[in-house]
């Protein structure tokens, strides 16, 4: 009965900053904070380091991975540890601050379906020397926008839908209309539906090889 009495719950028990090197390191971290000798605190300090190095011995000898020990070394002792590291101590502080928000890639979201590769190949061309190479590019890159328009399950769009979408995301840079026309929309959707079944295909081959 008294065994059942003296056990102890997670609930109960001081919350883990790391949760990943588990309870019992946590106590060799907290031992080593209690320590009142510093030469006998940084020779435990190293020795905790040096485990923490063999559970990944495949990194242990990365400066940077080193750095990342004993970050996580102080964040475990809730940077109560005063050790000699022999990097600089990341403060409390700076670990607690939250990144800058990113920007979102896409210029124009809008047209998110022609993808971000578009807009720098639209970047590339309208740097280019007008001339039979600059139309080659313009017209390969609104083809290709053709064929993401309808990859986008649309069932057909029309050239100058595309132009005008060119010339909008090239800033008025590139105008083709009334210029050539466009791959026909319907080679598209027939490349399309021919590749589509030569992936269902195979993979109905690979299905049959299993049942066998």
């Amino acid at each position: 009965m008294n065994s059942v009495e003296n056990l102890e719950y997670n609930t109960e028990r001081a919350k883990l900053h790391i949760p990943e090197y588990g309870r019992h390191f946590q106590k060799m971290v907290d031992y080593a904070v209690q320590i009142e000798d510093k030469e006998e605190r940084n020779k435990v300090a190293r020795a905790i380091i040096g485990v923490m190095g063999n559970l990944q011995p495949h990194l242990r000898d990365v400066p940077d991975f080193q750095h990342k020990l004993w970050d996580q070394l102080f964040i475990m002792s809730d940077f109560k540890l005063d050790v000699d590291s022999p990097f600089p101590i990341t403060s409390k502080e700076t670990l607690q601050q939250r990144p800058e928000p990113l920007e979102y890639p896409q210029n124009f979201p809008k047209y998110r379906f022609y993808g971000n590769n578009i807009k720098r190949m639209i970047d590339v061309a309208v740097k280019w020397e007008k001339g039979d190479l600059r139309d080659g590019l313009e017209y390969a890159i609104a083809n290709h926008m053709k064929k993401c328009y309808l990859n986008w399950n649309k069932d057909s769009v029309e050239d100058s839908a595309i132009f005008e979408h060119l010339k909008e995301l090239s800033k008025g840079e590139i105008d083709l209309a009334g210029g050539e026309d466009l791959t026909d929309s319907n080679q598209f959707l027939k490349n399309r539906s021919q590749k589509s079944n030569r992936n269902n295909g195979k993979k109905n081959q690979r299905n049959r090889k299993k049942r066998h």
